[in-house]
């Protein structure tokens, strides 16, 4: 006897989940109950169809409710609100927005996508008319015709998370001028403040103001215009207000169902994507799911596992064997002008949270590869950080730059869901010609540098922990010949001796204190590192990323520099000669 489904939402999981409930039984009763009007649209997209570069708005729509319907043979019924559920008599409640009329319908199994809402806090003038949120078709149509039909000049962006940092560019794209209000002292919660100051530089290289760690206290509405009062009292001037600062999940039927939750109010699922009741599945961003690497309990609003567990969900559902949801590891990415902001696994402050130290717990390393050789014209920088633990496992990593980040990012990745370490990363034979890469690809300089690393052939100090040295007993060893100290700056107090000089001036150091040596951008400082240890300096530290990622991290603001050689940070293609290995 054919099975009787209901799937509660559209969008990600619950549309993949109809298709494929499809294709395992062609005879199912499969019914999808949309309470708004679109099934399945490219809500990762609305952003650049606010700016232009999506032109079509029908190219957003992924399935419209005919296509479904017509392809998959089931009922697809939008404005059509499930309101409740009976557990013990298996029925939904359901209105029908339309014509106001209440009816129930019964069900086998039913499976909930109710997904996740804009987080709109009380706060004191939040419901003025130019204040918006982004999440759906009918919120980029609103903002879409209020950029058209006003003379928007000045947009406050609220929350520096990917939605808000994909409007701030697609503002910037219209000619607006964009200021982003982030309550932490960085923007891009994935990744780390080291690396978020990369962003931070490259979105004030593109005009966008940015205010950091002040948060929003109230609205005032001066007619067309708003003013972001901060809690420092500063205020910002706007035209109009996007509201970007998280999302909360669509729990409130599950809750009314008697349904487990979790301390964040997400629906408790088991590996099987099955709630607390045996009939009633659960996905995408309303759902706890388990953290790949700690196998601890977090909750992930993304695209690509809400499509996953979709898919799982339907095989448990009506297949004849029981798949398992592994976990997520949170892969993103996301474009920042020109250069792409990627992470996967953890980050440096979720391992600090969970209890874990430096050195003693975990290691890290950061290096600045080009995305392919030198001599081939176009080649662009990338940084990359990589988490790891004492024996070479990779806990996260995260990437910045431009071509090729996707691709790497998407290799450590995948060497993470199968148990790689940094030694296996190593050991990778990719794709090489010189438009792509190297023949040593930058995940192959992970793997060298990691081995170094954990064989003891380097020692790292990192750029925050610059000041923290004892002064009186460390030499900061500038590697880099004398043009490049003068164009770029120096850390403060630094003996510069460049590398091909090393060797034969190795009586200029004082063997008995710590030496930090640093470059351009590692690589060299590397080589110095091995010319010192090899000739009777035990203390020796190279820093890590080099001048590259100390300038950007601490010398940015015209305002104290004195760390800094008096000099601001100005992009650069950097270039150097030697290998890590």
């Amino acid at each position: 006897m054919s099975k009787k489904v209901i799937v509660v939402g559209g969008v990600a999981g619950g549309a993949t989940a109809v298709a494929r409930l499809r294709r395992v039984d062609d005879h199912a009763e499969i019914i999808m109950m949309e309470k708004g009007e679109f099934i399945s649209f490219a809500n990762c997209g609305l952003p650049y169809y606010v700016g232009g570069t999506i032109e079509d708005r029908e190219s957003l729509l992924v399935q419209t409710p005919e296509a479904m319907e017509s392809r998959f043979n089931v009922s697809v019924r939008t404005f059509n609100e499930v309101t409740a559920i009976d557990r013990e008599k298996k029925l939904v409640e359901v209105k029908n927005l339309k014509t106001g009329e209440v009816y129930e319908e019964s069900y086998d199994t039913l499976l909930l996508s109710p997904g996740s809402v804009p987080l709109k806090p009380p706060i004191p003038g939040i419901d003025s008319p130019n204040i918006f949120t982004l999440w759906t078709i009918p919120d980029v149509d609103q903002i879409k015709s209020y950029v058209t039909e006003n003379d928007i000049r000045e947009v406050a962006v609220i929350g520096g998370g990917f939605i808000g940092i994909e409007m701030a560019e697609n503002f910037r794209e219209l000619g607006i001028s964009v200021t982003i209000v982030e309550m932490l002292d960085q923007v891009m919660a994935p990744i780390d403040f080291d690396m978020a100051q990369i962003v931070h530089q490259h979105l004030k290289d593109h005009g966008v103001n940015l205010v950091l760690g002040d948060g929003v206290d109230h609205f005032e509405n001066q007619g067309k215009q708003t003013d972001v009062v901060l809690k420092s009292g500063n205020r910002v001037k706007a035209d109009m207000v996007m509201l970007s600062i998280g999302v909360r999940p669509q729990t409130e039927l599950a809750k009314a169902a008697g349904l487990e939750v979790g301390p964040r109010g997400h629906i408790v699922v088991d590996d099987y994507m099955m709630t607390s009741d045996e009939n009633i599945y659960a996905i995408g961003d309303a759902i706890e799911v388990v953290d790949y690497i700690t196998k601890t309990k977090t909750a992930v609003p993304l695209a690509g596992p809400a499509n996953k567990q979709g898919r799982i969900a339907a095989n448990n559902i009506l297949g004849d064997k029981k798949e398992k949801y592994n976990g997520t590891q949170g892969t993103s990415i996301a474009k920042v002008f020109d250069i792409s902001v990627a992470s996967t696994g953890h980050n440096e402050k979720m391992l600090k949270r969970n209890g874990l130290e430096l050195r003693k717990d975990y290691l890290k390393m950061v290096l600045h590869p080009k995305h392919h050789v030198d001599y081939y014209p176009g080649a662009e920088a990338m940084t990359l950080k990589v988490l790891f633990d004492s024996k070479g496992k990779i806990l996260g990593a995260q990437g910045i730059g431009g071509e090729g980040v996707d691709k790497r990012i998407d290799i450590i990745a995948t060497a993470i869901r199968f148990g790689a370490t940094v030694y296996d990363l190593k050991e990778l034979e990719l794709a090489y010609a010189p438009p792509y890469n190297g023949a040593k690809d930058p995940v192959n300089f992970v793997g060298f540098f990691g081995e170094n690393i954990l064989e003891g052939m380097i020692d790292l100090v990192f750029a925050d922990e610059v000041a923290l040295q004892d002064k009186e007993n460390t030499v900061f060893l500038d590697v880099r010949g004398p043009e490049e100290v003068e164009a770029r700056g120096k850390i403060a107090g630094s003996v510069n001796i460049p590398l091909g000089m090393l060797r034969n001036r190795l009586s200029e150091l004082d063997a008995s204190k710590k030496i930090v040596v640093y470059c351009i951008m590692g690589v060299s400082g590397y080589v110095a590192t091995r010319i010192l240890k090899q000739n009777g300096f035990d203390k020796v530290y190279n820093l890590a990323g080099g001048y590259q990622s100390y300038s950007i991290e601490f010398c940015q603001e015209g305002s104290d520099l004195s760390s800094c050689g008096g000099h601001v940070y100005e992009k650069a293609e950097f270039t150097e000669a030697g290998e890590a290995e």
